[in-house]
């Protein structure tokens, strides 16, 4: 559910209007004599915190820490964590958005209830909570740590729970899982999976002669970008970086790991620009880098798992390095890089979708000419693309949104988001692409695709944990709202796109007149 006015104090985003200045005087940021942006939108932040509206459902024994402020198309995005007791709440997070000026406009919040009293006293040990998480895989190879935490779901009661990540092999492969075990009956509470799979095309046999900014040791070269030196491109065995005495990369021959470097990392400068260029973000990881690129996965896929991108290879052998899988799974490290974290709910593969297009776009090469398909160079297993954004259904996906959507595989349920996202970028007619029919037989023209990203990552600046294909649908359009505030065209083609895949109206969702 969601808020709008804040004089409405029912749902999970709230707009916050001229209603603050009849609250606390504490809700209003203090005077800024030449203070910057930032510094403002933060203390306005901490501000309205402090005045503990109801809608971020504080409890008493409450903490709020602010975490790095996020600028785009001149509004800045808040984010905060909550601990209780000193805990961390799982669950807790709220992004709050303010102007230049530091004065809040809209609050996107998880919790969509106060904590209450709640015991921290865990009544299972530790280390009956890590042997339940081990068991969550097939195998485990690590442990990176058990805390205890409060989870707060979504419309459920808060709990005390050990939290552990494990590493290891699950049943859809390599895994780095953090189960949530209750710490009063042991029982499982959730699960978060941090390797997000795709795969795809490509390799410097995608691209051929490029040009790629590299760095130089002494007299040895290595494939690493000198500006931000964790954008690099690795061999998996090993995990060291590419290195050569001449500064020339690669062969032009897909099987071979040093060819597929230079394609994997010519992607990642690129996507660097683009976020850049297009967004005023600041890299992948939004403190301006990334994560080791590393070439030599032994399996037809590629993933992201929080510290490094693996890329595997075709049944033919050839490293899949093009950009809508490279850009397609940094932009799994923008999600989770973003406030809230990897998107949830049958929304993560569509986010990392529309990264991975607005990339292959941004580059625009005729080796590997800009389209909404995801793979079709690659040919992974000897049936072309694995994901049609303009007509999921064409490779067995659906184009609409059902109930049964966000508990569906989530890479069949990126299929009304890419809908969507085709919609909103090309329209049914396509402009130059395939038409795109609807799911209620209505008429789009797009906003093209640097818009449509704009607004898909302005979204993600407002997102939570509870993040769902509910929560996309108002997001984005209070993105559109705040990102074009002189038109309501840019607004309504959004809300006519998700209209158009099934995904409905909200209780309180924005509007523009």
């Amino acid at each position: 559910m969601f808020r709008t006015p804040l004089a409405i104090a029912v749902g999970t985003a709230t707009a916050v209007t001229a209603a603050l200045t009849a609250g606390p005087a504490a809700a209003q940021p203090p005077a800024q004599s030449a203070v910057s942006p930032l510094v403002a939108a933060a203390a306005g932040a901490d501000a309205l915190v402090a005045a503990k509206p109801s809608y971020l459902h504080v409890s008493s024994m409450d903490t709020f820490q602010r975490k790095t402020v996020v600028s785009s198309a001149g509004v800045n995005y808040v984010p905060f964590e909550r601990t209780y007791k000193g805990l961390p709440v799982k669950g807790g997070d709220f992004v709050v958005v303010t102007d230049a000026a530091g004065k809040a406009t809209y609050t996107s919040v998880a919790q969509t209830s106060a904590i209450g009293e709640l015991s921290v006293t865990p009544k299972i040990s530790d280390a009956a909570a890590l042997t339940t998480a081990k068991a969550q895989l097939k195998s485990v190879t690590g442990v990176e740590g058990t805390k205890l935490v409060v989870v707060a779901e979504e419309g459920k009661a808060a709990r005390l729970a050990w939290s552990s990540t494990v590493n290891g092999t699950g049943a859809d492969g390599v895994s780095r899982l953090t189960v949530n075990v209750d710490a009063l009956t042991g029982a499982v509470l959730s699960t978060s999976e941090h390797v997000m799979n795709a795969t795809g095309t490509g390799n410097g046999w995608v691209y051929g002669s490029v040009s790629l900014s590299t760095t130089q040791s002494g007299s040895t070269y290595l494939l690493q970008d000198p500006s931000h030196t964790t954008i690099k491109a690795q061999n998996a065995t090993g995990n060291a970086t590419f290195s050569g005495t001449d500064n020339a990369w690669g062969n032009g021959v897909g099987t071979n790991r040093e060819t597929g470097g230079v394609d994997v990392l010519y992607v990642a400068e690129k996507q660097f620009a683009m976020l850049s260029s297009w967004l005023g973000r600041n890299g992948q990881n939004g403190s301006g880098g990334a994560w080791p690129i590393r070439v030599g996965l032994n399996q037809q896929n590629a993933y992201y798992d929080g510290t490094q991108v693996q890329i595997g290879k075709n049944t033919a052998g050839n490293w899949i390095g093009s950009a809508d899988v490279v850009g397609h799974e940094l932009g799994h490290g923008i999600d989770d890089n973003t406030p809230g974290g990897i998107s949830a709910k049958g929304t993560q593969e569509f986010v990392a979708d529309t990264f991975g297009a607005a990339t292959e776009w941004y580059i625009n090469s005729p080796a590997d000419a800009p389209d909404y398909l995801v793979g079709e160079e690659v040919n992974l297993v000897g049936s072309g693309p694995i994901r049609n954004m303009y007509n999921p259904s064409a490779l067995g996906d659906s184009n609409c949104y059902s109930s049964s959507t966000p508990n569906g595989e989530v890479h069949a349920a990126a299929g009304p988001g890419n809908h969507w996202f085709y919609l909103l970028a090309q329209g049914t007619s396509g402009n130059g692409q395939p038409a795109s029919s609807t799911c209620n037989s209505t008429t789009i023209t797009g906003l093209g695709i640097q818009n449509a990203i704009k607004i898909m990552y302005n979204a993600m600046l407002l997102k939570t944990s509870s993040s769902s294909y509910l929560k996309y649908r108002v997001w984005t359009l209070q993105a559109a709202k705040t990102l074009f505030p002189g038109s309501c065209t840019q607004f309504n083609t959004v809300k006519a796109a998700w209209t158009a895949v099934s995904v409905p109206a909200q209780s309180g969702e924005p509007t523009c007149s």
